[in-house]
């Protein structure tokens, strides 16, 4: 190719024609970058997004969330304080964080009991949490407790041989009360001998698993605060009703006789028979989308034929191998035609009306009741079995009204670590230490020999 002044001037203007769309193209990009994002998360868990879970609570919170962060550290530990706040701000541009330092501000950090380098001051609509933990779910636990407009209390039933909200005994209901207070309610005993009405207040009477039967004074105050549109939790065991006898006809609750056994338990290893496996949830929204496996142990069936205007449905389904036993649980247990009930059968009922007013008149909302045929399964011992926990969470949150707030999973970081074989990791260093290298050099020689001939 003859090279003249023209073609000169024509490589020149090519030169510059590409540089200054070069230079657009890269501007556009940028343009377009700060109006439209796209992310995508291919941890094996999705780690690194948000649950829908918490979606759904900022959804839920109008108005500005403003987070503090309290850090000396300018480096790994700010960072990845940002990193975990913006995955928020994804969904919800009013979340705006702050770092403070806590050595340029000693008087604000002991104002606001500031104790731990990277914790957080969650702030809104001038109430206020403390988050220690830097993680999904103390972040979004600490939302939902700002986002309830009102106080939720939780009163339990004492004086029967309840299982107890603050005993750590096996039995008693420590650890899930301890998951409640985290979401924000308020427990509180109450001793119905003593007590001349169930408070107003309450969001959710629960009666969990009485020993001695009730005084019918006391049933009669469990019946008034029913009446008055009050929600219950009622955590029943095969071992009898106790006195509540009035309450399971008011309700139109029934139990099935006996303890319900389950053959299916044998295949997680579980030899006693009294465990029911629940893997079939029904259409209740409480269990809406449940998916994990939940076991009961020693729990009995409960049916429903609701009464007046209430209306209900039953879910938490057994087995169709399973049955409800009503001979003694020794030795050999076989299914008696006769005597037995037989699976699948329920083991809760969920009620809902609509709520009276004072002048006796149903008012717009629902009131809503909860029967299940078993305590054990929130207890101590067993809480952390399957999904027994989340499930809980989900029937307090259904019965106090707050459906949208949900139990958050926990993610961990499942794919963080990579092993090989012997025969892979040779495979891998053999690549790079020989066939790499000895593919640039061919190809650099190559590309030389073929300059050359030219």
């Amino acid at each position: 190719m003859k090279v003249t002044t023209r073609s000169k001037r024509q490589v020149r203007l090519q030169n510059i024609l590409f540089v200054v769309l070069f230079v657009a193209v890269i501007g556009l990009l940028a343009w377009l970058s700060e109006r439209y994002v796209y992310q995508a998360d291919w941890t094996a868990n999705s780690r690194n997004t948000l649950s829908q879970a918490s979606v759904a609570v900022l959804e839920q919170m109008p108005g500005e969330i403003t987070v503090s962060a309290f850090t000396t550290d300018a480096g790994a530990l700010r960072q990845h304080v940002d990193d975990l706040v913006s995955r928020y701000q994804r969904y919800k541009k009013e979340l705006v964080l702050s770092f403070v330092n806590p050595d340029t501000e000693p008087e604000q950090v002991r104002a606001l009991g500031i104790t731990q380098d990277g914790e957080l001051l969650l702030e809104y609509q001038r109430r206020t949490e403390q988050v220690k933990e830097l993680n999904e779910q103390a972040i979004t636990n600490a939302l939902q407790r700002l986002s309830r407009t009102a106080e939720r209390w939780l009163v339990f039933v004492e004086g029967h041989g309840e299982r107890s909200p603050f005993g750590q005994a096996n039995h008693d209901l420590q650890v899930w009360a301890q998951q409640l207070e985290a979401k924000g309610f308020h427990l509180q005993g109450l001793n119905l001998a003593t007590a001349a009405l169930v408070p107003d207040n309450t969001s959710v009477l629960v009666i969990a698993g009485p020993q001695v039967n009730f005084l019918p004074g006391e049933v009669k105050l469990v019946e008034d605060y029913i009446a008055r549109g009050g929600n219950v939790l009622w955590l029943a065991d095969p071992d009898g009703m106790f006195g509540l006898e009035p309450l399971a006809e008011q309700l139109g609750v029934m139990f099935e006789p006996g303890v319900i056994v389950d053959p299916t338990a044998q295949m997680f290893s579980i030899d006693d028979p009294t465990f029911a496996i629940v893997g079939d949830y029904g259409l209740h929204p409480v269990v809406e989308g449940f998916e994990m496996l939940t076991i009961f142990p020693r729990a009995a069936g409960v049916t429903l034929e609701p009464q007046g205007k209430w209306q209900g449905d039953a879910f938490l389904l057994t087995t169709a191998r399973s049955w409800s036993e009503t001979g003694v649980l020794a030795g050999e247990i076989s299914f008696d035609d006769l005597d037995d009930v037989p699976g699948p059968l329920s083991l809760a009922v969920a009620l809902t009306r609509g709520q009276a007013g004072d002048d006796g008149e149903v008012e717009s909302g629902r009131q809503r009741v909860m029967v299940v045929g078993d305590g054990d399964f929130l207890s101590n011992a067993y809480l952390g079995n399957g999904g027994n926990l989340d499930l809980g969470m989900n029937m307090i949150n259904w019965l106090s009204s707050d459906d949208q707030l949900l139990s958050i999973p926990a993610k961990t970081a499942v794919d963080s670590s990579l092993n090989l074989s012997d025969a892979e990791s040779m495979v891998i260093g053999f690549g790079f230490l020989l066939v790499l290298p000895a593919g640039l050099l061919l190809s650099g020689l190559v590309i030389w020999l073929k300059r050359r001939k030219a």
